[in-house]
């Protein structure tokens, strides 16, 4: 006669109790899985690369005012990290990768008038130091363009993170230029006063923005900018 073995109530329950560790070990595994596949980034989303874009722009604007630093610089730095810090916290409510930083490598080539390198070329680090504000460097041929003419052909649009009243931030232009920019994508336009200095030929804040903007998009790619005064 066969003798069958029997396992003790306290072997059963230390099985029982494996097992499910071992179950929800896998189920947590392919958790943070699914949550990391979630996360989207500049190369995948149009809004991860319009948020990218606007933080990049806005520390290449800090970088340049910690190179060449005057009595404004310090506030005007204080201000642009508020405005990364925000951005952040659109990258995070839209299952972004925080903190990506993109430059907009379209904008550096219409300026320099060729191609631009990943660090961007002398003439970009020039043209965002706060001696540049007041006047366009004499050999920008953004800067010199007539009124009405079309300007940083190929360039895409983002905003900068900032209030106020509708204004743009750009590289190319001095402040006061006014500039009309259209998103081809929608045949929305606004036309905004250059206020400030960006890593962009045209860096819209958040009210000129929402003027042309599309539902859910962070970003213009198919954008018209135009010299109006």
């Amino acid at each position: 006669m066969s003798r069958r073995r029997t396992l003790s109530t306290k072997k059963k329950l230390a099985l029982l109790l494996s097992a499910a560790a071992v179950a929800g070990g896998g189920a947590f595994a392919l958790a943070a899985t699914s949550n990391a596949a979630s996360v989207q980034n500049a190369s995948n989303s149009t809004v991860c690369q319009g948020l990218a874009t606007a933080i990049g722009n806005n520390q290449k604007f800090i970088d340049g005012q910690r190179a060449k630093p005057d009595a404004q610089s310090e506030a005007r730095i204080a201000n642009r990290e508020a405005v990364i810090a925000e951005i952040k916290r659109q990258q995070e409510a839209s299952g972004c990768q925080v903190g990506e930083s993109v430059q907009d490598s379209q904008a550096g080539q219409a300026a320099t008038g060729g191609s631009a390198a990943a660090g961007g070329s002398a003439q970009d680090s020039q043209a965002t130091q706060p001696s540049q504000a007041a006047t366009a460097p004499a050999d920008n041929a953004g800067g010199n363009a007539a009124s009405g003419e079309q300007v940083c052909k190929g360039s895409t649009v983002t905003l900068s993170g900032e209030g106020g009243a509708p204004a743009a931030s750009s590289n190319q232009f001095p402040a006061g230029t006014k500039l009309k920019v259209t998103n081809l994508d929608n045949n929305k336009s606004t036309t905004v006063e250059v206020t400030s200095v960006s890593g962009s030929c045209a860096l819209l804040n958040n009210a000129a923005f929402e003027q042309v903007r599309e539902p859910g998009k962070f970003l213009i790619r198919r954008a018209l900018i135009e010299k109006v005064g």
